[in-house]
This record gives C-alpha cells, sequence and structure tokens, in this order.
C-alpha cells in the first residue's frame, strides 16, 4: 500500500462531477488498484475514491496547471466505464510504501459461521429429534448451510444469518425451490434462522411456509441457561 500526505485538489468525472479545493490530504493506493482521498475526519469513509477495476498514471502538469503551483498529476481511469479521478498535487509531505502481506480477514464473535457450527453441533435446539445431514450442503446456486432432517423425517434446509432481512429470506426460497426439484429430498421446508431477524422479513417467511427461529448466541455456546436457547 501506497499512502502519501500531500497538498492536493481532486476532481471527479462521470455519472457525477465533484471537486475537491485545494487542502492537505491523505492519498492511498491499495494493491488491488484502488485510490482513496480522505481527510482527518470522516470517520472512515474516504471524500472521494476509484474502485477496482482502475489504472493510474503519474504524469507532469501543464503549462496552466504547473503555473498554478501543481507539482505532478494523478490519472486515475477506471476499466469499465469512463469515470476519472485527476488529483492535481501542489505538495508532497509524505510519501510511503508498506507491503501488507495476505490479510486474513476480519474475525468477528457471533458471525454465521460461528453461529453455522454452534446449531450444527446443538441441532436439537430446532426440535426434537431432529438429525443433521450435512452442512454447507451444495447446491447449483450456492451452499445451503445446514440440511436437517425433522422428528417426522421430513428434510429442512436451514439458512443462518446474524441479522436476518428479506435479502436472506429470498435466498433461502431459492434454495427450496431448487432442493424441492430432487425426488431423493422432497419435499423441502424451510428454516430461517437469525440473532435478530427484521419484521419484514419475517412477515415474507411466513407469507412462504418458511419458520423463523431467533438464535441466543450466548446460549448456544453454554453460557446461559440451557432452557433458554431460542426465543
Amino acid at each position: 500500500m501506497r499512502v502519501v500526505i500531500a497538498r492536493c485538489s481532486v476532481d471527479y468525472h462521470g455519472a457525477l462531477e465533484a471537486h475537491l479545493p485545494l487542502a492537505t490530504r491523505l492519498l492511498m493506493v491499495k494493491a488491488d488498484g484502488s485510490v482513496l482521498v480522505h481527510s482527518d475526519g470522516g470517520s472512515y469513509k474516504p471524500l472521494n475514491w476509484m474502485a477496482p477495476p482502475c489504472s493510474m498514471a503519474q504524469t507532469d502538469p501543464d503549462e496552466v496547471e504547473a503555473e498554478q503551483g501543481v507539482t505532478q498529476v494523478w490519472q486515475v481511469s477506471h476499466g469499465k466505464r469512463d469515470d476519472t479521478l485527476r488529483v492535481k498535487i501542489h505538495e508532497v509531505l509524505s510519501d510511503t510504501s508498506h507491503d501488507l502481506g495476505v490479510d486474513p480477514g476480519l474475525v468477528k464473535d457471533g458471525v454465521e459461521a460461528q453461529l453455522q457450527a454452534l446449531l450444527a453441533e446443538h441441532i436439537t435446539t430446532l426440535g426434537e429429534d431432529w438429525t443433521l445431514l450435512r452442512r454447507e450442503f451444495p447446491t447449483a446456486i450456492g451452499p445451503v448451510d445446514l440440511l436437517c432432517r425433522d422428528a417426522a423425517g421430513t428434510t429442512v434446509a436451514v439458512e443462518i444469518k446474524r441479522r436476518g432481512d428479506i435479502d436472506g429470506v429470498e435466498q433461502l426460497t431459492r434454495y427450496l425451490e431448487l432442493l424441492n426439484r430432487d425426488p431423493h429430498l422432497s419435499p423441502v421446508q424451510g428454516v430461517f434462522a437469525a440473532q435478530l431477524i427484521k419484521p419484514q422479513a419475517r412477515v415474507l417467511a411466513t407469507d412462504r411456509g418458511i419458520r423463523c427461529v431467533t438464535l441466543d448466541y450466548e446460549a448456544l455456546r453454554g453460557i446461559d441457561d440451557a432452557e433458554a436457547r431460542l426465543f
């Protein structure tokens, strides 16, 4: 990653036109090609940016720009659109590059993968005499989180989310449509499980015959009363 602190102005041309007047800013050029312009405020959000695929060319200013005090120009062009980001640098205060290596990704407590593992381990949380057939059951449109069999022997597809919204219900609906074409599995019912299920998602799931289950992550970890694992 290249990190530059410079006095600069920035112009964005494309679907919208945006201008940042001359000021001291932080410029970031990432290994994936993205370029971000930050100020000393506004939390994590950049003032402007160009996301990949894009390319950057560093050039000398033209005569007019040179007369205005510009010493170098970054011309960033998007690979699929006509959008351009033009950074006119007047003074570089710091310019460093760092090899950050391969990032392992964000690990958060209680995310979907952990919820999936916990629920698979305690599948009877969903009902007595339930059995787990497989985690990450493969389909042509992606893996189903858990494929189970309930006490009556019916196949059940379980979709697990940290926060359950309408998109999650739609995703489970697509899985159910596909799974119910398989005579070895059909009929397949659905369970939408999440730590928090939004009211709109619950209404849509109920309308489609999908059971909603609110997960208590701490209870699944065995921290709380085992009698209150779901509510």
